[in-house]
């Protein structure tokens, strides 16, 4: 039972950390999004790479749940997660130069 609920977890955790790929299918069909859609879109993509990495560290920390899956969405989580710090880090910085 705990199985299962782990298993469906990590599933749900994967799918998660790639939800922020999403973003580039609007770039792909040319699409122009309006400056509102985009700032929920950003929203969902920031919410969603900590809820996959949330799901991913759950999954990951039980020996007996580790599995290529939950390996996996824990290395994605954790680049979308150092690629947004790195923004952020880098906008912080040129603001202080300039």
């Amino acid at each position: 039972m705990e199985n299962k609920k782990l298993q469906k977890m990590s599933v749900a955790a994967l799918i998660i950390s790639i939800l922020p790929l999403a973003t580039f299918i609007p770039v792909l069909l040319h699409i122009t999004l309006t400056d509102g859609i985009r700032s929920v879109w950003a929203r969902v993509n920031i919410l969603s790479v900590f809820a996959g990495l949330t799901l991913s560290i759950i999954c990951v920390k039980s020996r007996e749940s580790r599995s290529a899956v939950n390996i996996i969405s824990a290395i994605i989580s954790s680049f979308w997660v150092l690629l947004m710090g790195g923004i952020v880090a880098l906008a912080l910085f040129i603001s202080f130069v300039q």
